[in-house]
């Protein structure tokens, strides 16, 4: 990955690491239907304003990979997440959302997107053994909620990094924004019964209104935006080696926010996973620009 996109990622990072204490904070009053449906219908909204100004046109014609794509890479992932977060640390969420990469490797491996080196298995196993030690080990007593809970948030991960090949191959045949706008409009319509069904119970607090605000417009509007005109030059997994950056930003944010807190143990674990993702991205930040790079990015 070249150096100008690592900085970029960065940034990206640091608002998406804030999607889990948002989250955290939007799906206990709202309900994790409505809070992800709401999330997903600004950022359609605001990516749909965009492309009106762009003057760029929906890709309709592409309908059925759109709505395939809309339920595996945005409304499943974002439903689960929500749903886990009832149970789950911000920081908790942030760590095991990193598996996003090594489901992103094995599906762009199969596809042919990308190559399964040997360094990316031992990331899996070193990966597994990480997000044991933070689930079993952390300060939070292992109930039957929380083990469901981060079981939930793996499934999350997993659509969220199969899909990453995907979304690659979209790029190749429809503009990155357009892309963006479509699969964010068509989750809505994946999630809009469950929302309606659940709204009755819903409670809006001004708290819960302003994080689903910021995250529509800001992390799954423009943010993802900027992150899939990154996926359209670079392989899909160099693109989720940002999910490493995303755990610390999601882990700091827990900390200085929510007051949550890690024992050692937790830690450790954490860097087990922070190392298997380095391991299956093939990450290298200080690789020169014209050096080749894994995958072909």
């Amino acid at each position: 990955m070249k150096n100008k996109y690592f900085f970029q990622l960065v940034g990206l990072s640091a608002l998406w690491g804030g999607n889990f204490l948002f989250t955290r904070m939007a799906s206990p009053q709202l309900g994790p239907s409505l809070t992800a449906a709401s999330r997903v219908f600004l950022g359609a909204v605001t990516l749909g304003l965009i492309m009106r100004h762009l003057k760029l046109r929906w890709p309709r014609e592409h309908w059925r990979e759109l709505m395939l794509l809309g339920a595996v890479a945005i409304a499943g992932p974002h439903f689960l997440y929500s749903w886990s977060s009832l149970y789950l640390p911000a920081g908790y969420s942030a760590v095991l959302n990193i598996t996003s990469v090594l489901f992103g490797a094995v599906a762009s491996a199969w596809l042919k997107e990308d190559t399964l080196t040997w360094p990316r298995i031992l990331g899996c196993l070193v990966a597994f053994a990480g997000i044991m030690l933070v689930v079993r080990l952390g300060p939070i007593h292992p109930s039957p909620e929380l083990v469901a809970a981060a079981i939930t948030t793996i499934v999350g991960s997993a659509l969220s990094g199969s899909a990453a090949p995907l979304l690659k191959r979209a790029t190749t045949r429809m503009e990155p924004l357009a892309v963006t706008a479509s699969i964010h409009a068509t989750a809505f319509v994946w999630l809009l019964p469950f929302a309606l069904w659940t709204l009755p119970q819903a409670r809006f607090t001004v708290t819960a209104v302003i994080a689903v605000i910021l995250m529509g417009i800001v992390t799954s509007g423009v943010a993802y935006w900027l992150y899939m005109r990154i996926v359209q030059k670079v392989s899909p997994v160099a693109a989720l080696s940002s999910t490493f950056m995303i755990t610390l930003f999601g882990v700091f944010w827990g900390h200085v926010i929510l007051n949550e807190s890690f024992t050692p143990a937790s830690y450790a674990g954490g860097a087990l996973v922070l190392l298997a993702t380095l391991l299956v991205a093939g990450f290298n930040p200080l690789r020169r620009s014209g050096a080749a790079e894994p995958g072909g990015t």
